[in-house]
């Protein structure tokens, strides 16, 4: 089965090690973006994957199809035009420092697409499940419009449909979020979310938790579940991240997968991070590979959890843990022992 993703990649540049943007007198160049950073993961976990997108005609772009393919990843449906890649620019935090992104994605590739430009049944050719996450309709009406075009391809193939709510403010506001986006849930049938999303997006939030505060109810979550789909009866599985942030370098990280009728927590982790970005999207490819799979409801959140937890230790948006690793984090094995 071939699992597809669609969004926008940019060019990510950050300071090297931990100094602040402007102690930077050279930034380091790497690429990622939500889905991309989703099939790359997916890739090194032994799936078939493409990622779907628009990308320019030019060298920074063709180094990252370069860079996508070298990880795995088919990379043969990117649509090539526009002026344009996105780039952002990541700081780094540490300890009581947050980490701070600054976009730099106006009139990029990906976001002047048109519904028309994409042959959804070309993109989707062979496919068993596509993912997409709610940065990608933040883009712009007409990239919203494009999403939606291949999302009803998508159900009309009988295709599994995945989406992480992912909302960025610093792209659309909440009334624009919840609008564009409960159209597009109702083609989804596995949510992605954390509460701040859950909240920004859909308006309905988990009792019980303080985000700020580290305390997080795994039972909360599942009332929220419930409510999500009580809205979105198609949807089967929303799978809820749990991030107790006692600070920007230490985190326990946790998940609870919440179906129809059964909630399922998994165990939880203490991170020391080197980088955070991308931990959502290395849950969203473990939990896409363990369900694909054909995983139980408890093997598949503890998959997902330790798949992501390892992302934190990795530097750059992807995740480039093996399927071996995976597996034996799972199983109890957290030393950190040379393997030799």
């Amino acid at each position: 089965m071939k699992i597809i993703t669609f969004g926008e990649i940019m060019l990510r540049l950050q300071p090297y090690g931990y100094k602040r943007i402007m102690q930077a007198e050279a930034f380091e160049a790497v690429f990622g973006g939500g889905e991309a950073n989703v099939s790359v993961s997916l890739a090194q976990m032994g799936a078939d994957t493409a990622f779907v997108t628009r990308l320019p005609q030019n060298a920074v772009a063709d180094k990252c199809v370069k860079e996508l393919r070298g990880w795995g990843v088919d990379t043969s449906r990117i649509l090539r035009g526009g002026s344009r890649m996105g780039i952002y620019f990541c700081e780094k935090g540490e300890g009581v420092r947050a980490s701070n992104v600054i976009y730099d994605r106006a009139h990029s590739a990906i976001s002047e697409i048109a519904p028309e430009m994409l042959d959804a049944e070309a993109a989707l050719e062979g496919a068993g499940w596509l993912h997409f996450t709610g940065i990608t309709p933040a883009l712009g009406e007409n990239v919203a419009q494009t999403t939606l075009k291949l999302l009803r391809a998508a159900k009309e193939k009988g295709v599994t449909v995945s989406c992480d709510l992912n909302y960025r403010a610093k792209l659309w506001s909440r009334e624009q979020a919840k609008k564009t986006m409960s159209e597009l849930l109702g083609y989804v049938d596995v949510l992605i979310s954390n509460e701040e999303d859950c909240k920004d997006v859909l308006g309905l939030a988990a009792e019980d938790s303080d985000i700020t505060g580290g305390h997080l109810s795994a039972q909360a979550y599942g009332r929220l579940g419930a409510k999500v789909m009580d809205m979105f009866p198609n949807i089967k599985y929303v799978a809820f991240t749990l991030r107790e942030s006692l600070s920007a370098s230490v985190n326990n990280w946790s998940a609870v997968l919440v179906g129809k009728d059964k909630v399922t927590p998994s165990k939880k982790y203490r991170l020391e991070i080197v980088d955070r970005v991308g931990g959502g999207d290395s849950f969203g490819a473990g939990l896409i590979y363990a369900l694909s799979s054909g995983k139980k409801e408890e093997e598949a959140i503890e998959f997902a959890v330790a798949a992501s937890a390892l992302k934190h230790t990795v530097e750059g948006d992807f995740n480039v843990a093996s399927l071996k690793e995976i597996e034996k984090l799972m199983g109890g094995d957290a030393s950190g022992r040379v393997q030799r």
